[in-house]
């Protein structure tokens, strides 16, 4: 049966779930705090599709690498001190999640979201036709120093373990693979299951096909309230209200990022986030274009080619919902890429404009994705954090799962439950 589906948050989670609800037939309205024309985490980002990435952002060692780069204004990493209640308790939580036992927990889960997300890109590449520079050539981990290359060499035993594609590259077997850059590596460890693709590209071309498919979507369009059920034994939503007037629902999907927190407040449920600020410049005509995206790997720097351009993003920067652009943390970003490919200096990027982005980011590196307890129909699928383009489709195909009240496609989901942390009364 049709429902009425309102999706709150028009980023590239949102623009999977419309994708996915749509398909199954459902009559969809997306709304967004923004204009049509936004520039948020789903369009700046470097575009990599990561089976790769297995572990959680909260695993052992963060906290002592974290307090490490505090001290360097140009660091990966950075909070900025506040007085604030919310970010100590996401702190203490994150702690917490930061052991072995979480990654050993999550890292599967993680590893058959991101394959099947992938299998949802190759598919949605065959129905768009223009494409949106979907590249399955893997991705390497490149290291400078020795001591990180042995580190990546652990890792990519953990992912062999978990049957996840993977070599260990010298320098020359590195610049074997990727001809068309000069790197300047001890070694590199290769991610044959990874991809790229241009967010812009397929922000757009979903967007446009979902719009000639009638689906609604109301920019500019701010949340104000929810309208329940008159019905005592259900606590069920009717009616979204928002500034531009009231929407009729059937199921609300909530997917509006790092906002959605505040949104949970208003429906009770505890989604505790923090923005992660990121950063990226995209150099238009690089003196060498790489053919496969890689890691900068003690930088934290990510490298991917996007059509004839090079986009390089990163850092992870604490800083509450703040937008501005902090130039220490993008010369940060620029001095560390000559280090690994020599034929770049800084001053190639005099002229880019820097693009920044807020993160959603939960204390457990994990996205919030199901079925809240206290709400019969109301879905969250928020807090993907920098995992948000690898994670859209499959995070989209299990939401449209739940609504159509099928079984889920992967196990393990209870791992990601908007209610892990408690709910409010």
């Amino acid at each position: 049966m049709s429902k009425r589906i309102v999706i709150i948050g028009g980023g590239v989670i949102g623009l999977s779930t419309a994708w996915h609800c749509h398909a199954s037939g459902h009559q969809v309205t997306v709304i967004d705090r923004g204009p049509s024309h936004r520039g948020g985490c789903s369009f700046g980002n470097a575009g990599m599709i990561v089976p790769s990435h297995m572990i959680p952002l909260a695993a052992p060692g963060m906290i002592r690498m974290g307090l490490k780069w505090m001290a360097s204004p140009e660091s990966p990493f950075y909070i900025r001190p506040r007085l604030s209640m919310e970010l100590a308790s996401w702190l203490w939580k994150f702690k917490t999640a930061c052991t072995q036992q979480h990654v050993d927990r999550s890292a599967p889960l993680l590893r058959d979201l991101h394959l099947a997300s992938r299998a949802g890109y190759e598919a949605l590449q065959s129905e768009l036709p223009d494409g949106f520079d979907f590249s399955p050539t893997g991705l390497m981990m490149l290291c400078k120093k020795n001591k990180s290359f042995h580190e990546e060499c652990e890792t990519a035993k953990f992912a062999e373990r978990l049957g996840v594609p993977v070599k260990v590259l010298s320098a020359p077997e590195a610049a074997e693979l990727d001809p068309s850059i000069t790197m300047d590596i001890s070694g590199a460890v290769y991610y044959p299951k990874d991809c790229h693709l241009s967010p812009n590209r397929l922000m757009s071309a979903m967007e446009n096909r979902l719009a000639a498919q009638n689906v609604d979507f109301r920019w500019d369009c701010e949340v104000t309230d929810f309208a329940y059920s008159a019905s005592p034994v259900s606590n069920q939503i009717e009616r979204v209200l928002t500034n531009l007037g009231e929407f009729d629902a059937d199921e609300i999907i909530l997917c509006g990022g790092v906002w959605s927190s505040a949104m949970g407040i208003r429906l009770g449920i505890e989604l505790p986030m923090q923005a992660g600020k990121g950063y990226s410049v995209t150099l238009q005509n690089p003196v060498e274009r790489p053919s496969i995206c890689s890691i900068l790997t003690e930088a934290r720097v990510a490298v991917t080619p996007m059509g004839e351009a090079v986009r390089f993003g990163g850092t992870m920067e604490i800083a509450g919902l703040d937008e501005s652009i902090s130039t220490s943390r993008v010369r940060g970003i620029l001095k560390s890429i000559p280090d690994y490919f020599p034929k770049f200096a800084v001053s190639d990027f005099r002229d880019c404009k820097p693009w920044v982005g807020l993160r959603p980011c939960s204390p457990d590196g994990m996205p919030y994705l199901g079925r809240p307890r206290r709400l019969q129909n109301v879905i969250v699928s928020t807090g993907h954090a920098m995992m948000g383009i690898s994670l859209a489709m499959v995070s989209g195909e299990l939401v449209a799962e739940m609504v159509d009240g099928k079984p889920a496609s992967i196990e393990g989901l209870e791992l990601l439950s908007p209610d892990r942390y408690g709910r409010r009364s």
